[in-house]
């Protein structure tokens, strides 16, 4: 009988097990999503993996006149995709393959047995094949027993795995983290020795494994393995820089273990989580010591910049960019109006946050990392009392597309002149007007801006 949990992926696949079959060719699910039924945490269907002993050709024959619509890209690399019925599938003939040492590239080799293939794999845990039609479960390397103990392993020597493809080293910390694995020793001490080796990897491969960590629900326990094993500082070297102590007198927790933690209080939105991973990272750099102790002055602008900068080479859109470095520029705004909120200072807070007003509330409230209850509890109110008050503002007011009370039509018409620097700092008088005092209406706008223009005109 076959299991409830499988009852989906058996349900897709039946008929595509039935065409290889008829065709004496041997068909498979494999990786996640057999590692997944195993361990119950099988999501909606909508990706399958499997793999064959038919060729690329072969496979093609095999699905002619069933799917709804074929893509041959990956032909080469033996894998044929498709999709029926609003599924989207992957066939991949038997691969041995074989890397050269400064490429991340295979020379594809294929092979005729699903064993070669599964050996060839990252992790035992992805190294199992459940064969079409009949069900029976190949697992050559001891994955279901390595997911039972919880162990992270490679099939080959971590050597030779890690040799072959070195972005397999920078995917470890995600199953770390997402199915909370425990690497073997063998593997550990591989990563510290082969770390370097990510240097042929592209930054845009590497920027995609490291979404893909940073949106787990908990990140930690990789994010530590990608410091402790030297990873981190071959694409992210601000990281582990973070290692410092705040206050060495009274040896509080280091930004390091501060920052790791920050990242896992928030959710699982990915320019949160780069927001959060980067958001202290101007500290080292301006690092100081005086009578009072240790201090960061300008921390939030320093790091914005090394935000930007880091992001840009890890390739990421210019958009997601400057959504970051605008979050990690800001995440220090709430703690300066620690004596109350008016209703200017809640308008510039709106202001400048603009589209990231929730997530950098978000990151303010994660910042808080103390374990002192008390302030805790008193950071958590006055967020509140904040959150409060833009929502008493934005049932008064436009809160959330804040602008002058005339457009530069009106000025120009008003003030009798044409379009010139004079309007662009009429418009500037006019926006201060707004935010120290909400909205005015036309009559006092004017009368306003005709006292500045009597002050100011060329």
């Amino acid at each position: 009988m076959v299991p409830e949990r499988l009852k989906p992926v058996i349900d897709a696949t039946e008929e595509l097990g039935r065409r290889f079959a008829a065709r004496s060719h041997r068909l498979y699910l494999v990786g996640g999503v057999v590692r997944d039924a195993l361990l119950d945490r099988l999501k909606a269907t909508s990706d399958l993996d499997l793999t064959t002993d038919a060729t690329p050709d072969q496979t093609k024959a095999a699905i002619s006149g069933w799917a709804d619509a074929v893509w041959e890209q990956g032909a080469r690399f033996g894998t044929i995709g498709f999709q029926k019925d609003g599924l989207r599938y992957e066939v991949t003939t038997h691969r041995a393959e074989a890397y050269s040492p400064d490429s991340r590239k295979p020379d594809v080799q294929f092979a005729g047995e699903v064993d070669a293939d599964l050996w060839r794999r990252d992790f035992t845990v992805n190294a199992m094949a459940l064969s079409l039609p009949d069900l029976t479960l190949h697992d050559p390397t001891g994955g279901a027993a390595d997911l039972a103990s919880k162990t992270l392993r490679t099939p080959l020597s971590p050597e030779e795995s890690f040799g072959d493809d070195p972005l397999r080293m920078l995917r470890a910390a995600r199953f770390i983290a997402g199915y909370e694995l425990v690497p073997d020793a063998e593997l550990v001490k591989a990563v510290k020795e082969m770390a370097d080796r990510l240097r042929i990897v592209s930054a845009e491969r590497i920027r995609d494994e490291l979404d893909k960590l940073i949106q787990l629900p908990q990140t930690s326990a990789g994010m530590w393995f990608l410091v402790e094993t030297g990873l981190a500082g071959h694409f992210l070297p601000e990281l582990p820089a973070l290692a410092l102590e705040q206050d060495p007198v009274h040896r509080h927790k280091d930004v390091l273990a501060h920052t790791i933690a920050v990242v896992d209080k928030t959710g699982p939105d990915k320019i949160l989580r780069l927001a959060a991973l980067l958001h202290d990272i101007g500290k080292p750099r301006t690092r100081a010591f005086g009578t009072g102790g240790v201090s960061f002055h300008h921390h939030d602008v320093v790091g914005a910049r090394m935000a930007r900068e880091r992001m840009t080479a890890l390739r990421y859109p210019t958009e997601e960019t400057d959504q970051v470095a605008k979050l990690v520029e800001l995440h220090l705004r709430f703690h300066t109006f620690r004596f109350g909120w008016t209703d200017s200072a809640v308008r510039r807070y709106v202001r400048d946050a603009g589209p990231q007003l929730d997530r950098l509330n978000a990151l303010t409230r994660a910042d808080c990392t103390t374990r002192n209850q008390r302030k805790a509890e008193e950071l958590a109110a006055r967020m509140d009392s904040l959150e409060e008050r833009i929502t008493e503002l934005r049932h008064k007011e436009e809160l959330d597309s804040i602008r002058p009370d005339l457009d530069g039509i009106e000025v120009m018409k008003h003030l009798g002149i044409g379009p010139s620097k004079a309007v662009g700092e009429a418009l500037a008088f006019l926006l201060e007007l707004r935010l120290e005092e909400g909205p005015l209406d036309k009559e006092e706008a004017y009368r306003r801006l005709d006292h500045w223009w009597s002050s100011n005109k060329p």
